[in-house]
Formats: C-alpha cells, sequence, structure tokens
C-alpha cells in the first residue's frame, strides 16, 4: 500500500498542520510506503517571496523529522525535485471539464477571502491530482474539508482511463477523527493566512500569548459554560488524555472557572506535549547534513517512481 501527502510551505507549521496533516501522517508510515512531499508549486500560489519560500521549506522538513517522521519508513521531499508533476498536471488539464474546476470549495473559499483569481489557484486541484497519481497512490490521508480534491482527483483519473485506456489506479480517502478541522484561535480554521495560528515551535512567551487571546463569548466566571462550542476545549481535546478531557468538560458544566483559567490548563498542557519534539528538532539541527540527506533520499525514491508512472502516460497518450 503506498500512502501520499504533501503540506504547503507558505509559513510556519501551526498546531492545525500537526493535527491536521502531520500527525496522522507519522502514524500511516508505519502500514505501508509513505510519499510525503513539501508543496512548493502549490506554495506559488500565495508566496511571491523566493527568499522566504526556500527557508520555508526547509523549515517543514526539519519539523515534519522533529514530529516523528522516519525516513527510513517514509520518503519526505520537495514537489520541485520531481519536475514530471507538472509534466503531469498538464495532461491532465487537457481533460479537466471547466465545471469541475468551477465547483471547487477551496477556489471559491480563497477568493472569498481576498486571494487574486489567478490561473494557478484555479488550477490547483488538477496539480494535486498529479501530486496523487504520479506515485500510483493508494490512500491519501486528508481532513473532511479536503474530500472533494480526492474526488476530483478520481474524476480526472476517470476521464483519462476512459479516454486513453487504463492509465491510472483510484486513490482513496483516509479521513480519520485526527483530520478533523483544527480551529484557530477566533475559532474559524486555524490558518497562517487567517492569523489566527498556534505555532508547533513557537517560543514560551508568543505560545502563551496566542492561547491567552484565544477569542470566548461573556459567559460569567459562575455560569456553566457549553464546552462543545469552546475553541479552549477542542484544542485541549487534541493533547490531553481522556480523563483529562472529561474532567474539563465537568469544569465547565459545574460553573465557578474563568475562561482564563482553562487557557492557562491548555497552554501548559500544549506546551508539555511538544516538548520531546523541540528536544527532536534541536538534535536534528545540530547535525548540519541531515536535512539535505533526508530530501536527497526521498527525491530519489519519488523520481523512480514518478518515471515509471510518466513513461506508462506518455505511451498512453502519445507522446
Amino acid at each position: 500500500m503506498r500512502i501520499l501527502s504533501g503540506i504547503q510551505p507558505s509559513g510556519v507549521l501551526h498546531i492545525g498542520n500537526y493535527f491536521g496533516m502531520m500527525r496522522p501522517a507519522i502514524a500511516l508510515q508505519a502500514e505501508g510506503e509513505a510519499f510525503y512531499f513539501i508543496a512548493e508549486y502549490h506554495a506559488l500560489t500565495s508566496v511571491r517571496d523566493p527568499q522566504a519560500l526556500r527557508e520555508n521549506s526547509r523549515r517543514v522538513a526539519l519539523d515534519f523529522l522533529a514530529c516523528g517522521l522516519d525516513p527510513e519508513r517514509a520518503a519526505l521531499f520537495r514537489q520541485s525535485d520531481v519536475p514530471q508533476v507538472t509534466e503531469l498536471a498538464w495532461i491532465l488539464s487537457t481533460v479537466a471539464p471547466m465545471g469541475l474546476l468551477e465547483r471547487a470549495h477551496s477556489y471559491k473559499d480563497k477568493l472569498a477571502r481576498g486571494m487574486a483569481a489567478t490561473v494557478g489557484l484555479f488550477d490547483y486541484p488538477v496539480l494535486m491530482a498529479a501530486d496523487i497519481l504520479i506515485y500510483d497512490s493508494d490512500i491519501v490521508p486528508i481532513g473532511k474539508d479536503q474530500k472533494q480534491h480526492i474526488e476530483i482527483t478520481r474524476d480526472l483519473a476517470v476521464k483519462m482511463n476512459e479516454t486513453f485506456g487504463q492509465i491510472f489506479k483510484l486513490p482513496e480517502p483516509r479521513i480519520q477523527a485526527a483530520t478533523e478541522v483544527v480551529p484557530g484561535i477566533d475559532g474559524q480554521k486555524m490558518s497562517k493566512s487567517y492569523g489566527n495560528n498556534i505555532d508547533i515551535f513557537g517560543d514560551e512567551k508568543e505560545t502563551r500569548k496566542r492561547v491567552m487571546s484565544i477569542v470566548t463569548d461573556s459567559t460569567p466566571v459562575e455560569a456553566p459554560k457549553d464546552s462543545s462550542r469552546s475553541t479552549i476545549f477542542k484544542l485541549y481535546s487534541l493533547v490531553a488524555s481522556q480523563n483529562e478531557v472529561a474532567e474539563m468538560r465537568e469544569r465547565f458544566q459545574k460553573g465557578g472557572a474563568g475562561y482564563g483559567d482553562f487557557k492557562k490548563q491548555l497552554f501548559e498542557k500544549l506546551w508539555d506535549y511538544f516538548a520531546p519534539m523541540r528536544k527532536r528538532r534541536e538534535e536534528i539541527l545540530a547535525d548540519k547534513t541531515y536535512i539535505d540527506d533526508v530530501l536527497r533520499r526521498g527525491a530519489k525514491r519519488a523520481n523512480e517512481v514518478a518515471d515509471q508512472v510518466m513513461e506508462r502516460v506518455r505511451a498512453a497518450v502519445g507522446l
């Protein structure tokens, strides 16, 4: 079984990235052959600073490794180190229906939030489909909000197979509880572009400040509170044990504790949760060649598979 997932180097990684993509992907590396890529081409739809893109790409590799990715089990590589993916994206775009892309939720959402309507943004799902199909991927771990991307990928694979013969296998999404949408400090989906993030490896002072700025309602200290609607409780549930979660839920329902107390409790739990990963990150940084070596080996493995798939695609379409 081959597993495929990618993450954009559009900024410093936050806990939404970790719980939404990184932790599920790291868990899956024990189940099969895992390919994890740093999606620089996708990031170009929003990142215009070349130095920032290079630094972000390297930081993503560092943070992924610090969080538990095992390069002996999983290939970690930069998207741009496999140029065949853009060739496949063009071939897929020749059969991609306009209506299919116009219905993409992510495109409409980004336009609504003020992003420019570029061809790259519109064609984003086609490049994502190429990312998935070029490695003959079986499983793609995703959050519920990304399910449509896999549906589009499958639609394009079927279109190619119907037009040129059996070329692609149809990938399956792996939607897990761990990939639920992670709320940011404003209660909306956590995103660097929305400014509502809590970074995985932010310093202690900044992390505390972000947690303490989580938006809450005006329920008095003495009154019971609704844990099901609380960003504090949702984030705490990601890092605490079942008993600790049950205890906080009970305190919410009982009343007598203010949101400030719950925020302090959340900060302590978050800081402790990521402590082993901060330690591993420092160890990786001490080895000047480790990250480059991991990326080089990952790219070699990815290119071996991509070459085989593209040879099959080119033959099928007449190139």
